[in-house]
């Protein structure tokens, strides 16, 4: 079952293109480990390759993304350097994609050698993780709880009671639109608070009947927009047991829909890529965005857009009960491999940055716009003067409490390379139930496997 699982995971290395802070531009990103190390702040002659346990000054961490995840842990290094100086932290730039199959590789096999001490795993891949390899990653439940951090970043790395990951990103979901052209449609910032997704397409249409401008962008092989309409009503593609759920799931269904009504408004503007999806906003030729937090340093990339935008919190379908104005898309926690060597070193270091250090996260979002899941920060609070002097740190923080907490289950990606298949048919004509029913047992099949 254990090589049954590693093949899988290591078939469903997918990474969606709405590449997240918490995710990383694998395009600007794919460095080599050498190279990162050369930019590494705190300790430049350490070699990435060695194993940990043969040097007892030196912890070393995995991460993407060289302007979000990896100054974040270089900024955690400094702060722990401070109180332990004989400790260098040892912080190495890696593509997503190259830790998840070289962690693969390494724990399917039990060789450690090369391995780091910490590395920081997207949330939605980490229940693969624990239920692969349960007895590669260090408890961390005498450090942190999971009462430290906004529930539904630790409802996914947990296993029996015990947290195995400190969470980091928020990857809390928002409206970002233009308050320029609203306004020119005749709407104001009030019509734009809480919406459901039928007045969100009730004021699409009026914006490009009006502007002659598209209201957002979509790309159909990336279900990003479906995992968030999803997390809002607290669903997933499986259950709360790890089960898959399609044939019968509410919220997949009116997700589905929702996209059906977005793709056949008249309104909406296809991209194919990230560049293209940036550019359309950053162009003037969409007026809204809807997805994660992680997306407003692209959006303050056109200047001269500066105070014309606004945001508001995630549309909720309003024929689901359970659905809130609340979800998330992307995010990722830092995990300590505990057969690697300097167990104790890592869970301090990560106890005493990540997991408990509220001006830690003060910094990190004044440097590279982080939004904290720790709650001793919660209280964060910047006007941002691009978006019109709104304090958009404190409403994202409101709206990342608010996140349902669902469980991933193992297989996300792996499932959405299905999903696509499906959701074209669907677009093509097909009956969205019957389609979903239709697709059940080839999921179901493709996952046991």
């Amino acid at each position: 079952m254990r090589k049954k699982l590693l093949s899988f995971v290591l078939a469903s290395v997918m990474l969606f293109n709405l590449t997240a802070c918490g995710l990383g531009n694998e395009t600007e990103n794919n460095q080599t480990a050498d190279n990162a190390q050369n930019n590494n702040q705190t300790d430049d002659n350490q070699n990435e390759n060695s194993n940990n346990s043969k040097d007892s000054d030196t912890i070393t961490v995995w991460a993407w993304d060289e302007s979000f995840n990896i100054p974040a842990a270089n900024a955690a290094a400094e702060v722990y350097k401070k109180d332990n100086p004989d400790v260098n932290v040892n912080v190495v730039t890696m593509a997503q994609d190259d830790i998840v199959a070289k962690l693969n590789t390494a724990l399917s096999s039990g060789t450690y050698d090369g391995l780091p001490n910490i590395a920081l795993i997207e949330d939605y891949r980490i229940q693969g993780y624990l239920n692969a390899y349960p007895d590669e990653f260090a408890d961390l439940s005498s450090v942190i709880s999971a009462g430290d951090f906004a529930a539904y970043k630790t409802g996914v790395n947990q296993i029996n009671g015990k947290i195995y990951g400190v969470p980091f990103d928020s990857g809390v979901a928002a409206l970002f639109y233009r308050k320029d052209i609203i306004e020119e449609a005749g709407y104001k910032e009030k019509d734009m608070q809480d919406l459901t997704w039928d007045k969100y397409i009730e004021i699409g249409k009026t914006v490009k009947e009006k502007c002659g401008v598209d209201w957002l962008t979509l790309d159909p092989s990336d279900l990003g927009q479906l995992r968030m309409m999803m997390q809002s009503a607290g669903a997933w593609y499986t259950d709360e047991d790890g089960n898959v759920n399609i044939k019968d799931n509410e919220a997949l269904a009116c997700a589905i829909g929702v996209y059906k009504k977005l793709m056949d408004s008249g309104f909406v503007k296809q991209v194919s890529d990230w560049d293209q999806f940036v550019g359309a906003f950053n162009n003037g030729d969409v007026a809204t965005v809807f997805t994660g937090c992680w997306i407003a340093p692209s959006i303050r990339n056109a200047q001269d857009q500066s105070g014309k935008w606004a945001v508001a919190s995630f549309p909720k379908m309003s024929e689901i009960k359970d659905s809130v104005n609340a979800s998330s898309i992307g995010g990722a926690g830092w995990y300590v491999l505990k057969n690697v060597g300097h167990e104790k070193t890592a869970v301090d270091f990560l106890g005493k940055t990540f997991g408990s250090n509220a001006d830690l996260m003060y910094k990190l979002g004044d440097e590279i716009s982080l939004i904290p899941t720790l709650n001793a920060a919660s209280d964060y609070s910047k006007n941002d003067e691009y978006f019109g002097g709104q304090d958009v740190v404190s409403d994202l923080i409101d709206w990342t409490a608010k996140v349902p907490t669902v469980n991933y289950g193992q297989n996300t990606y792996a499932i959405e390379d299905i999903m696509t298949e499906a959701l074209q048919e669907i677009l093509n004509g097909a009956d969205i139930k019957e389609t979903l029913a239709a697709y059940q047992g080839t999921i179901e099949a493709a996952v046991a496997q």
